[in-house]
């Protein structure tokens, strides 16, 4: 439940539209629910305006279908996302829970409603495309239409630079890289737009299985980069996620239709003291 959510059922509360007891019941479920493996946390939509999501390694696969269905079953839930899904889970998951899209290792349900925000991906290299592609599935459920470019990194910048109209005109841009990770400074010194860099794991020994993709961009030149973890395809949408709803908006905007004006409840009057 978000606080759109929260504040539509008040209302019907006080129109008489749902009872006393109907709203109780699905307050009930906050702020979590305790499966007993795993206490699925149906209060983070409304602290945070992003639901909780379901990490499938180190899970069994009837885990997995057991947490995604607990929240969709919360009525007033946002997008449901399972990342990193081997098959499996996946099969398990869809099985008991029909309707999701797979993309990839990600499994998402019930997408949030479309939002206007452009946001790229840059993928470097074309082995660079799980992460990218991980990213990008994430950025859907959550209601964005990502465009995403591969195979545009450093080695022929020419790639890139034919792309600097969508660098001028994207709310944010997500690179995705290896080796190196250069990519993620050329792109930070191209675009007005917030920058998620995602270092990867590939590349040769001198890599570091990311390390120094990860390092180097930490130490980027382009100032305000926003660096995540390695391979953290789906942790870069997230992140944009937040970025894109606190943008011109300020708190209140749900998860929902984050970043817009129709999405922040109007505000309440004081409640008089007795």
């Amino acid at each position: 439940m978000d606080e759109a959510s929260l504040y539509q059922l008040l209302d019907q509360l006080q129109n008489g539209s749902v009872s006393a007891d109907e709203v109780v019941r699905r307050l009930r479920r906050l702020p979590y629910a305790d499966l007993g493996f795993a206490r699925v946390d149906h209060h983070r939509a409304l602290r945070q305006g992003l639901p909780e999501a379901v990490y499938g390694p180190g899970k069994s696969a009837d885990q997995c279908a057991q947490i995604v269905g607990e929240l969709l079953a919360e009525p007033d839930g946002g997008p449901v996302v399972l990342s990193r899904a081997n098959a499996e889970q996946a099969s398990a998951a869809l099985a008991a829970h029909p309707g999701g899209e797979v993309a990839g290792s990600t499994v998402s349900w019930r997408p949030a409603p479309a939002r206007p925000e452009q946001v790229a991906v840059f993928a470097a290299g074309t082995a660079d495309l799980p992460v990218a592609e991980e990213c990008t599935a994430t950025l859907r459920a959550l209601g964005f239409r990502p465009v995403l470019i591969s195979d545009c990194g450093v080695a022929g910048v020419h790639r890139l630079l034919e792309h600097t109209g969508l660098l001028g005109s994207a709310d944010a841009v997500v690179v995705v890289a290896g080796m190196e990770g250069a990519l993620a400074s050329l792109v930070g010194g191209l675009t007005p737009a917030p920058v998620v860099a995602v270092p990867t794991s590939t590349g040769y020994g001198a890599s570091l299985q990311g390390v120094t993709a990860l390092l180097a961009m930490l130490a980027s030149c382009a100032p305000g980069l926003c660096v995540v973890g390695i391979d953290n395809g789906f942790g870069a949408a997230w992140a944009v996620a937040r970025i894109l709803r606190r943008r011109g908006s300020g708190r209140g905007s749900g998860p929902e239709h984050p970043g817009t004006t129709a999405a922040r409840p109007s505000p309440r009057p004081p409640v008089p003291a007795h």
